[in-house]
Parts: C-alpha cells; structure tokens; sequence
C-alpha cells in the first residue's frame, strides 16, 4: 500500500511527501488515483474544499519520483507562488543513485546540455549532429558516495524540465537506478531510485522561512558502498522480496496519512516541459 504523507497545511499551500508511484496530477485520459485528488478527498472529507479553496499544482514530480511537493491552495496562492517561484525557492535538492559510467564524472560540477523530447515526451540530450527543437536546461551535481557499480548523487535544478536529473545522467553514462526509460540495467530497489529530498522557501504569504526534508530510504547509499567490485557490470533485475526502508519511509500519524491502491499501469505521463511558464501563459501573463 501506498501512502501520500503531510508535511504541513495552512491556508494557502500543502507540503507532501509523495510516494513512488503516484502521479502528482491528472492528465486527459488519465483513471488512476494523483495526489492532487488524494487531497481535494481530504478536504472534502474535513469541509475546507470549495471553488476557490482546493489544492492546484505549482509544480511537479514525476510518477516514478518521491519525495517533497508542494501544492497552492486555491487560484490566488497559486498565481502568487508560480509567479515568484524563482524567488521564493530557495533550494530543492535531490538524491539520486546511478550506475557507474566508463568514463567517471569529477566530483562536482554542472551538467548544462540542452534537451529534447520524442514522440512519447521523454527527454534526451541530442546528438550534435541531430536537428531537433531543444530547451535549456542545467543540473548542478554533486557525488554523495562512489562505490564499484552505483554512485549516490545530490542534485539541484536551474531550470525544471520534465526527465532532466533522468536524461542528464544517462547521457553522461549513469542512467538512474531502476529507469528503463533511459536503459538502465539493474534495479535493486525495484524502484526508479530519484528522490526530492529538500525544498526551502520563503512563504508567499507571511515571508516566513520553510524547510521540509525527507531523506531518500538508507538503503541507497548502504547499497552503493556495499556492492563488491566482481559485481561491476553485472545486469541485476530484481525486486526486494522486503523493503523495510519503504515502510519506515511511510510511517506517519494516521490523521496524515491517506492510504492508496495498490499501482497500477498507465499510459505515458503527458510532458510538462515548463509547467511554471505553462501556466503563467495559461493565466495570460
């Protein structure tokens, strides 16, 4: 069972922790549960859900990622909090492990290739010599842990295209753990492992300092540091028949807990390239 922890609530924004696995927000055609809905039902339930008083995504996660999102409550928090976004956000930091490349990254540094989408929407770094329409994008890195097979990564975002920690990586030869997508060849948590660990801002409404932290499952870096170097190379596709660090992930108060389904297929997560941009031309700004 999956479940959509709260961080914190107020009047105007809701902080969650999203599980892996659960979209953040609908799309045309779309029948399985999302966060967003998860929390207008909350609402409902409590009588603070109206018109103009309903969770509204200012942001996103994709379905496979977990970790911190915020939603608006109501149009009036969400325009102020999309128009300021870059002002009021003061760090958002993920970690992430990867498989090992041939030719190892340093330590630190910025990955700033522009990206473009397929005709299923899934981001790349393009060839040189490939004439496709492309978008800035750049990813700030830092490697937590390097073990034989698997590195840990911290990652910050400059711009917020959809897949970009995802295609970045995998075009420097570390495609994410678990990521089929962009081939990965192993998944030991029997998950995507990327994880929105940190989001800091400034409150749109009372200027207050917010921090909300979620580490990503101990297991990663336990996992990293561990693998013994006979196993660099190998191809490992499994599940874990347990995954304890999920479920202490999941522990929290019932009164904040909402309990979902159990995961079900879809169609491919529509593109959101520029969802802050989207909305602001949307608004007709």
């Amino acid at each position: 069972m999956l479940k959509l922890e709260i961080l914190y609530q107020d009047d105007y924004l809701v902080v969650v922790n999203k599980p892996s696995g659960l979209l953040s927000v609908s799309f045309d055609g779309n029948r399985v549960r999302t966060a967003q809905q998860i929390l207008e039902d909350l609402m409902r339930k409590n009588g603070s859900f109206n018109a103009k008083h309903r969770p509204l995504a200012v942001h996103r996660l994709d379905r496979d990622t977990s970790g911190v999102m915020m939603f608006a409550l109501g149009e009036l928090a969400q325009q102020k909090i999309m128009d300021n976004w870059h002002t009021m956000v003061t760090e958002r930091l993920y970690r992430a492990v990867a498989e090992n490349a041939r030719n190892p990254l340093p330590e630190s540094g910025l990955i700033d290739d522009p990206l473009a989408f397929n005709a299923h929407h899934v981001g790349y770094v393009p060839r040189e010599d490939e004439n496709v329409e492309t978008v800035p994008a750049r990813t700030n890195y830092k490697i937590i842990a390097r073990g034989n097979t698997h590195s840990l990564f911290e990652l910050s975002l400059d711009t917020g295209k959809k897949n970009q920690i995802r295609a970045h990586l995998a075009s420097k030869g570390y495609p994410l753990a678990g990521d089929e997508n962009y081939r990965a060849r192993t998944n030991p948590f029997g998950r995507l492992a990327l994880h929105a660990r940190t989001l800091d801002f400034k409150h749109p409404f009372t200027n207050k300092a917010m921090h909300f932290e979620v580490p990503e499952p101990a297991e990663w870096e336990q996992f990293v540091l561990s693998a013994p170097a006979s196993a660099r190379g190998t191809s490992e596709k499994r599940r874990p028949s347990s995954d304890k660090n999920r479920r202490s992930a999941e522990k929290c108060s019932s009164s904040n807990e909402i309990q979902l389904g159990a995961k079900r297929l879809s169609r491919k997560d529509k593109a959101h390239m520029n969802f802050i941009e989207q909305g602001k031309r949307r608004a007709g700004k």
